[in-house]
């Protein structure tokens, strides 16, 4: 059975690996080790060692500890925020929204907030 910190850093990894648009098979590549291997890390079926965290946090641009941010949050919110995250539609959204050019983002913020408003 896999620990909660092992879950919750492997979904750390997956969320910063989406949200930079790269493949399993790119972090393994970068980090040198198989894409089977990440798999399991952002599962928490393995356990990241911490020289492996090191190699993992320098390919996503990342310092370590960010694997561990919300970790010991009490307040339910961290929660809701890693939920929203935790899905690929949230991810692949931002990635998008950062995308587009600044001024046509500004623009379609606006546009969001209105509707969201609306609503």
């Amino acid at each position: 059975m896999s620990h909660i910190v092992d879950i919750h850093v492997g979904q750390k990894i997956r969320h910063r690996r989406w949200l930079v648009g790269m493949t399993q098979q790119q972090l393994a590549d970068v980090v040198g080790i198989k894409f089977q291997q990440i798999q399991k890390y952002e599962t928490g079926a393995n356990r990241v060692s911490a020289s492996r965290l090191w190699d993992i946090s320098r390919a996503l641009d990342v310092k370590p500890s960010y694997f561990f941010e919300g970790l010991a949050e009490d307040d339910g919110v961290e929660a809701e925020t890693e939920s929203l995250f935790s899905k690929k539609e949230t991810l692949e959204l931002l990635r998008t929204y950062y995308a587009i050019p600044e001024s046509q983002r500004k623009r379609l913020f606006e546009l969001a907030r209105v509707l969201g408003q609306a609503a």
